[in-house]
């Protein structure tokens, strides 16, 4: 008789997305680790080892002073050619997104446009290809104030872990997150625009899939993933900036965020 084969066992492995409720109103010049780890304390849920902290971009910007008041712009001429094309465009875009301001404010952060017609789609100083340079008035007090991704988003996680570790006394690792359109898809996601203390790219090329088939070319953004999945608790009118990734299990690495961009040589569609 054939004897069965034996089955291998699976082990599922889990993550836990716990929300950090109870952050204030963040300022230029707060102190964001000291926050954070007392929001968590107080929430009883301190930070252990090999967690994982997503913050929500808008609050590195704010904690930065990464803050415009439109009321200083002076549209250039560029701004507002702009502005009466888009208006002719999209006129019910009327607000904002077509004030010639907020548009200065853009280019200002922006070192090309990639599109201008019916969605403003640049390049910014970092290297991220996004609408509007990530400048928004969405969760910021005032009319017209607006903020702009902060200076260097690696450089703040890297900042971040470090502050945690000496509160902490744990090792974490830290993704700063912001929403992004993707290229043929509708919605938006979170992605990583900064990170720390973990690898961003899990790249499995030279390694074998579950029928011993060789991978060619899978390399996974699991940074990416990691904020999509904390973007799910954070929500837009939630108050939650901030989410602790609790399970995932890595390798402490000094990658940043900026591995994930796509070289311009490699950009089919530049």
């Amino acid at each position: 008789m054939r004897r069965k084969a034996k089955q291998k066992r699976v082990v599922a492995r889990s993550i836990e997305l716990i929300p950090v409720a109870g952050l204030p109103e963040i300022q230029p010049g707060d102190d964001l680790a000291a926050l954070v780890h007392q929001t968590c304390r107080s929430n009883r849920k301190p930070l252990r080892s090999g967690d994982i902290l997503v913050l929500a971009q808008k609050i590195v910007s704010k904690a930065e002073g990464a803050l415009v008041d439109l009321r200083t712009v002076v549209p250039s001429d560029k701004a507002l050619a702009l502005a009466a094309k888009r208006t002719a465009l999209r006129p019910e875009l009327a607000g904002t997104a077509n004030d010639p301001r907020f548009l200065e404010v853009v280019l200002q952060q922006s070192r090309r446009i990639v599109r201008d017609e019916h969605v403003l789609i640049v390049e910014t100083h970092h290297g991220f290809v996004c609408a509007n340079a990530g400048v928004d008035h969405s969760n910021v007090l005032g009319q017209d104030m607006v903020t702009v991704l902060p200076r260097d988003p690696d450089g703040a996680a890297a900042s971040l872990t470090r502050d945690l570790r000496k509160l902490t006394g744990v090792s974490i690792a830290v993704i700063i997150s912001d929403t992004f359109g993707r290229p043929w898809r509708l919605g938006l996601t979170n992605v990583a625009i900064g990170a720390a203390g973990l690898p961003v790219l899990l790249d499995l090329r030279g390694k074998r899939d579950r029928i011993r088939k060789p991978l060619q070319a899978t390399v996974l953004a699991v940074a990416d993933e990691l904020a999509a999945a904390a973007g799910i608790v954070m929500g837009k009118a939630d108050g939650i900036p901030a989410v602790i990734v609790r399970g995932y299990r890595f390798q402490a690495s000094k990658q940043q965020a900026a591995a994930i961009l796509r070289r311009a040589q490699e950009d089919l569609f530049r």
